[in-house]
Formats: C-alpha cells, structure tokens, sequence
C-alpha cells in the first residue's frame, strides 16, 4: 500500500469525493451523505497533515492556498471551521496561519467562539479560484463582525521587493501611509480598503499611518525589514479608543 508522503493525496480525494457528493445530492440522497462524509474526513486529514509540520510538496498549478488572520479586536480565541471541519483551533488575535492549500471551488466557513460550536461569529461561503492565493481576515466589532478575503500576489522581479497595505481599523479615520517625517506612499485608504503593490528595493523603514489629508500620526510603525525576493502585507489593526491599541502586522506572502 502506498504512504502518503505529502497532503496532495488527502486534497485530491477531498475534491473527489466533494464532486461525487454534488453529483448525488438530488439523485440519491444516502450516496450524497456517504460522499460528503468521505470529502470532510480526507480534508481534515490534510490539512493536519500541514498542521503537523509536513509541507505540502510540488503543488499543483490547479490548487488555490488561504490562509486566515484574526484582527478583530473585539474577539478573543475562536475556532475556524471549513466545511464543517475544525482546521484552527483556539486561533487568538493578531494570530495568523500558514497557507493551506484546497482544491478550487466554494467552501463554508463558519467561525466560532474557541471552544464552542452553537453560535457562530462568522459564517460565509468563499470561492477560490485555481492558482489563486488569500490571506482571509476576521474583523470588526460585533456585532459587525466580518471576513473579508483579500487576493494575494507573492511573486517579486529577483531581487526587489513589494509591499501593500490594508487598513483593519474599525473605528480609525481614512489614513495616509508615509515614510516616518517624509512623503505619503498610500493615500487616503479607508478602513476594510487595501492598496495595490508598491515595488521597491529592499530596505529598513520606518512608517506612519497619517489621517487622510493631515500630518497628525496616529500609528507608527519602526524599522519594517523588507528582505529581497518576498512580498509584504502590512495590516493595521486594533482600535482609537478601545481595549487594543493600533498597532501593525507585516506578513510576508
């Protein structure tokens, strides 16, 4: 019997499987049942498969990969299901994960208090296209919360680097992003709004986030290393006035 050495055996059954579940759905409801079970227990496996430190090797050109982060500020540790199956687990603020990879089409997610699993926080269908790359992020404040799915484009000319911005601050002012004392670089970006790319050299900057048409800086944000040959996501998140204060996060793609 062949060993699954890598998650691509479990994700290619889990599609399988998820194809045969729609095919029957109306046709022969106890198929369908047997099918989507089959479908939730191959995509559990891969994806602690990940989880235990096993990468996923040669992915196919037809994958998609999502990741998720928690910058909601009014939330503390939650669960994060994908189709029914638990694939974060006590996933706490400002947290974020790996790049699982799927097979393309649409998923449930539902998102839960950490530890239970009556009441959802979030629960939204997502569709992720073959190829494609997201960084998936909870946010708001309740009971506004949402999950807001961003594209993401990780691929650099050799030796540059690249970053954009996007603003998760639910009760920040519109903001400018500049250069720490010198030029705006993203002007006037409003909260859930993210920025195109800028490509740059690599460098150490420091930045402040600015409200829209001032010099008043209401973030700073000290000595961000961009490194050659990877591309940045610099998030803003907490609050003005609530319990967590502004701050960044920069995740490499």
């Amino acid at each position: 019997m062949t060993t699954f050495r890598t998650g691509d055996d479990y994700f290619h059954k889990a599609a399988m499987y998820s194809l045969l579940a729609d095919y029957y759905k109306y046709q022969d409801p106890n198929l369908h049942v047997k099918y989507y079970h089959k479908h939730l227990r191959n995509l559990r496996k891969a994806i602690q498969f990940m989880h235990d430190g096993h990468p996923i090797t040669r992915p196919g050109s037809g994958e998609a990969r999502l990741r998720f982060l928690h910058a909601s500020p009014d939330v503390d540790k939650v669960d994060i299901y994908i189709n029914g199956s638990r694939v974060l687990r006590d996933f706490d603020y400002k947290n974020s994960c790996s790049h699982m990879q799927l097979p393309p089409g649409r998923y449930q997610i539902d998102i839960y208090p950490a530890g239970q699993s009556v009441s959802t926080v979030i629960s939204k269908k997502i569709t992720v296209a073959p190829g494609k790359i997201y960084t998936s992020a909870v946010i708001g404040i309740s009971p506004k919360l949402r999950l807001l799915t961003f594209s993401d484009q990780p691929y650099t000319p050799a030796g540059e680097t690249k970053a954009r911005f996007i603003h998760l601050c639910p009760d920040a002012p519109a903001v400018d992003l500049a250069v720490k004392d010198r030029d705006v670089i993203f002007p006037d970006v409003s909260f859930r709004q993210a920025t195109g790319y800028l490509g740059m050299m690599p460098m150490t900057v420091s930045l402040e986030a600015r409200t829209s048409g001032t010099d008043e800086a209401i973030l700073v944000i000290p000595e961000l290393k961009l490194q050659p040959n990877i591309a940045y996501t610099i998030f803003a998140v907490g609050t003005v006035e609530g319990k967590r204060p502004l701050e960044a996060i920069l995740l490499p793609e």
